[in-house]
């Protein structure tokens, strides 16, 4: 037997390209795999569990159908891969009333690590390295600038944060719809924690797969943080030592698999633009917008933390989004950018107009100064956007200072900056990085020179404003107490530790903390011009025994509804939100998912039902 190359449709993205007949299974040809219970299995698995588990399941099924082969060997798959995803995903096995496939037998078709194996899941993970090697002398400072697979963009991220493990990590908010992490590369004294009174910031690239540039550039910035740190640059150690930074290069990696076929160069208006699932991420989000300018002719009315409405979940939810929604629920994020190309200019909420028949219209939040402020500092930082030319990318934008609102630009609903301020405390712009979505590998070098400080400069406005602790008077934390300004009718709430960050331009405010069954205080803050670090402001409320406030009676623990899918949704685990699932239902000798497996006679899969 020699080895051939895989020509199974549902096994074409393994992360290798030869296998060997007869299989595991003594299946002598790609003709009867094809027509097998075990392949129509794996073809449909991703249907019957509803995203669950998928495509981990199926690229498994795949290394015992078509494992791989080297040399004219076949080698087995990993054992220990096939215990921890049966560990995972037998419940969802069990939800359908469908036993365990016995080609999936760990013991049997799968080998251990001493034996030489090798892992089917090293691609979604970003294992498979298939960066050059470099040489060794490089110096510290070394950044290849250049377009990176998601495979590259992953062995990058590790490499930077295992060089720099004092001041960084990696972790993942989550998995696309295909499968792939969505890696973020975190920067901070203490990696991992949220620590009292530090502001955390985030950048996300790529949402839009096709436009990638802003994927390159938090790729070179992880580099160019974690080098500079090591060199002593007191410009980078101090922002690191103060803020907590988040870089989530690519939210759409499916998407972007998909326009880098098409190659740099191509000015993909369309191609990989979508999930996999053929979403627009930045479509996709909960349309707060709308509730908000219903509310505002209410007096009283709440037009911040605005629970998501069930309607919403009716429609179709990509895992990348709901991916995004859960991490901005377990950390409190102050400021925020989203790194687009298609434009050059900084756009800022809201997102959607005030009247949904004006395409174009001015449609400020109540902090309007503070987003237009946060706007140009990124514009402002960045030599081709502050260009007074009007012949250049982003010309058209020239007399409004590089920055314009949203909805004046264009309106669309389902916006994450919209999403971002309206049902969290975090503000969020959104930076259009360049006219070419797709550049080509040569233009990267400079494009990244024009970017670096804006980069930069816009971190360091997480520190505007004020922050604060809120407590009680025996000095314990007082969580989801609300902030208010008076003026902004848009309040932010205390973390779990009782402390906040409240964004505002220079000016003199009043101030106040809240919370149900606290008394109010209100302080007078003054912000000078110059001042470009948070003051501190704390306030200690003392409890009141009747609570007049009946705007403030709900706390912000009741701000979700109780039933919340989010709150269900295991970002690592599954694709969607399953529907509530039974067993066979009564009077039927088969399960539902019977039918799948109608076109089979003699070779019907008994082995998938439970005795």
């Amino acid at each position: 037997a020699k080895c051939v190359d895989i020509a199974l449709s549902s096994c074409n993205d393994v992360a290798y390209t030869q296998t060997m007949y007869p299989n595991f299974l003594d299946q002598k040809s790609r003709e009867v795999i094809e027509y097998s219970s075990e392949y129509i299995l794996i073809s449909v698995l991703h249907n019957l569990l509803q995203g669950e588990c998928n495509p981990d399941l199926r690229l498994l099924g795949c290394s015992v159908l078509a494992p791989q082969c080297e040399k004219d060997k076949v080698i087995k798959p990993c054992r220990h891969v096939c215990e921890n995803l049966k560990k995972n995903c037998l419940p969802a096995f069990d939800a359908i009333d469908m036993a365990w496939p016995y080609f999936l037998d760990c013991d049997r078709f799968f080998a251990g690590e001493e034996e030489g194996c090798f892992d089917p899941l090293a691609k979604l993970r970003g294992e498979v390295d298939l960066e050059e090697d470099l040489p060794s002398d490089l110096p510290a400072t070394f950044i290849q600038f250049k377009h990176h697979s998601y495979s590259q963009m992953v062995s990058t991220l590790k490499k930077t944060a295992s060089k720099c493990s004092h001041i960084a990590t990696t972790y993942s908010i989550g998995r696309s719809f295909e499968g792939k992490d969505l890696f973020v590369i975190e920067f901070s004294t203490k990696p991992g924690h949220h620590e009292l009174l530090k502001p955390e910031f985030k950048y996300i690239g790529n949402m839009h797969g096709n436009e990638v540039v802003g994927k390159e550039l938090l790729i070179y910035l992880a580099q160019y943080l974690c080098s500079e740190y090591l060199l002593g640059n007191p410009h980078i150690q101090t922002l690191i030592n103060n803020t907590r930074i988040h870089l989530l290069p690519s939210l759409n990696p499916d998407g972007y698999e998909l326009a880098a076929e098409e190659g740099a160069g191509y000015n993909g208006w369309v191609i990989g633009r979508q999930t996999a699932q053929n979403l627009d991420l930045n479509r996709n989000f909960p349309d707060l917008t709308s509730e908000v300018y219903r509310r505002a002719g209410i007096r009283g009315a709440r037009l911040d933390h605005i629970p998501i409405p069930q309607s919403y979940w009716w429609g179709k939810v990509a895992p990348e989004t709901k991916a995004v929604m859960k991490w901005l629920r377990s950390i409190p994020f102050v400021l925020s950018a989203s790194l687009h190309g298609g434009e050059l200019v900084v756009t800022y909420p809201y997102d959607y107009s005030k009247h949904p028949m004006e395409e174009k219209m001015f449609s400020p939040t109540p902090d309007e100064k503070m987003f237009k402020m946060l706007a140009k500092a990124y514009a402002d930082a960045h030599p081709v956007i502050s260009d007074r030319s009007e012949l250049r990318c982003g010309g058209n934008f020239v007399k409004r200072g590089g920055v314009i609102n949203g909805a004046e630009w264009y309106s669309f609903t389902g916006g994450m900056a919209d999403f971002n301020y309206l049902h969290t405390n975090c503000f969020e712009v959104t930076v259009e990085v360049g006219c070419e979505k797709f550049p080509l590998e040569e233009e990267l070098f400079t494009i990244w020179h024009e970017n670096r400080d804006a980069l930069l400069n816009y971190m360091e406005m997480v520190h505007r404003g004020i922050k604060g602790i809120v407590s009680d008077k025996f000095g314990n934390p007082i969580k989801n107490a609300r902030i208010s300004v008076r003026g902004i009718q848009h309040d932010v709430t205390t973390a779990a530790d009782g402390d906040y960050w409240r964004l505002l331009p220079p000016g003199t405010y009043i101030v106040s903390a809240q919370a149900a069954g606290y008394s109010r205080v209100m302080k007078r803050v003054t912000l000078p011009a110059r001042m470009k670090r948070a003051g501190r402001v704390d306030f200690v409320l003392r409890p009141v025994e009747a609570w007049p406030n009946k705007l403030l009676r709900r706390s912000m623990e009741d701000v979700y509804d109780p039933y919340d899918p989010l709150e269900l949704f295991d970002p690592h685990a599954q694709h969607g939100q399953p529907e509530a699932r039974g067993g066979s239902p009564s009077g039927r000798e088969k399960p539902w998912w019977w039918s799948y497996f109608s076109s089979l006679d003699l070779h019907k899969p008994l082995w998938l039902l439970k005795k």
